[in-house]
């Protein structure tokens, strides 16, 4: 699949208004169909006339799909503005970038779907009903279709309001991005080891590779700019991976053996855009969650037990890590290097994970002493030496932090004592908690 189609459906599955512009594309050829059958004659004068549809004459059938029609479009406006004041709080409180956390809610998109769908509905059927004098034609079986669509948004109404009332949760969306996060980890990481980077010597006499677009690099087509690379017997160096930034002129790639076509066979493998997403870049994902805890701990919000929330949902990512590795951007074709380009280790993530929460809660221990919990606990899983070297770097550093920031003796001695904990874990495993 080439690095457009992936940005495309990337898009598609992000856009707010694609859900709800099928419902009302359904509205409008159910409501149809449902006549077409009407008019066929294919109900039967007993149903007609039975409890289970509209009996009534014309003048009540228009007042009624009227009625229906005007309710639910006004309803879809109370829907609209509710899901508005919703992303006001979350972009206020919790970031912008966890907007299209809300707009691509499956939830939000079907309500609205439901009410614009059904007020598409009946007004296909209004204009089908007829009076005596106009001919008499009253569509009974479409107009108990739209009945039972009135009670189904009203159902839908119901549950739109519980779902906004838990989605603008600061829980409820930690949970999520921490989700997101998940799905990132079990995508871009591996199972088996993964071969080396080349020596710097490889791309000695390397020739550059210019690109004049401009924006962030949201796909990339690594196989297919690999397969590229071996046709034509060079390999390629990218200079940028998934969520960085492509300056308009500069240099993207170098290649051991100069080709003609290089550029536009780079251009074909990536796409680039005005944002970075989480579809390829496991370190924004991390940033998402890492942002709501910035926020919460701003003077302005002061809610340390969100960070804390967001610091344990950071430990089970690095948990759930420990069987995994990451990825060393390597693509290799017969055994040889077709295609390198820059990863992020494991270095990279931890400062990712926790320097922007340690910095911002430089001065609140609460927040300090969870940090080195989950370091602890973290370690108690883990026990690759350069990994346990990276959380022992971030346990030394909230420790310096406190030092120099908290003057209570209470509470820096009980983050010397959290810190002191963190190194037993470290050095003798799980076994370590026995003599704590």
């Amino acid at each position: 699949m080439t690095a457009g189609l992936r940005k495309l459906l990337t898009v598609l599955g992000d856009t707010f208004w694609l859900l709800p512009g099928a419902m009302v594309a359904l509205g409008v050829l159910g409501g149809l169909a449902m006549v077409a059958v009407d008019r066929g004659g294919a109900v039967p004068q007993s149903l007609i006339h039975s409890p289970w549809l509209y009996s009534g004459g014309a003048s009540g059938a228009r007042t009624l799909l009227g009625t229906i029609a005007s309710s639910t479009i006004g309803v879809a406006g109370t829907v609209f503005s509710i899901t508005i004041a919703s992303l006001s709080l979350a972009a206020g409180q919790m970031g912008p970038r966890l907007l299209r956390n809300f707009t691509r809610d499956r939830g939000n998109q079907l309500t609205l779907g439901a009410f614009l769908g059904t007020f598409s509905y009946a007004l296909m059927v209004l204009r089908s009903v007829r009076t005596h004098s106009e001919g008499e034609f009253i569509p009974h079986l479409a107009l108990s279709l739209g009945i039972l669509f009135a009670f189904v948004c009203v159902a839908t109404l119901v549950f739109f309001v519980g779902h906004m009332a838990g989605r603008i949760n600061v829980d409820t969306v930690v949970d999520l991005v921490s989700g997101e996060v998940q799905s990132a980890v079990k995508r871009l990481m591996v199972t088996e080891e993964q071969p080396a980077p080349p020596p710097a010597a490889f791309w000695a006499g390397a020739a550059c590779v210019m690109d004049a677009r401009r924006g962030y690099l949201q796909q990339l087509d690594e196989d297919g700019l690999a397969d590229w690379a071996q046709r034509h017997r060079t390999a390629i160096r990218l200079l940028v991976r998934p969520g960085d930034y492509v300056f308009p002129g500069a240099a993207v790639a170098v290649l051991t053996n100069p080709v003609d076509g290089a550029d536009a066979a780079i251009r074909d493998s990536t796409a680039l855009g005005k944002q970075r997403v989480s579809s390829s870049d496991l370190e924004f994902a991390i940033r998402q969650l890492v942002e709501v805890a910035v926020r919460a701990l701003s003077p302005g919000i002061n809610d340390p037990h969100t960070a804390i929330s967001v610091l344990d949902r950071l430990g089970a990512t690095l948990c759930d890590m420990v069987p995994l590795h990451l990825t060393t951007g390597v693509i290799l074709r017969d055994k040889q290097p077709a295609l390198v380009r820059p990863s992020v280790d494991y270095d990279g993530l931890t400062d990712s994970m926790f320097h922007m929460i340690r910095q911002n809660a430089a001065s609140s221990p609460a927040v300090l002493i969870r940090m080195l919990e989950v370091l602890a606990a973290v370690a108690g899983c883990e026990r690759n030496p350069t990994r346990l070297a990276a959380l022992q770097r971030h346990a030394d550093l909230v420790l310096g932090d406190a030092e120099r920031e908290i003057s209570t003796p209470t509470d820096l001695g009980d983050i010397r004592e959290r810190h002191r904990q963190f190194v037993l874990v470290r050095a003798n495993g799980p076994s370590a908690y026995i003599g704590l």
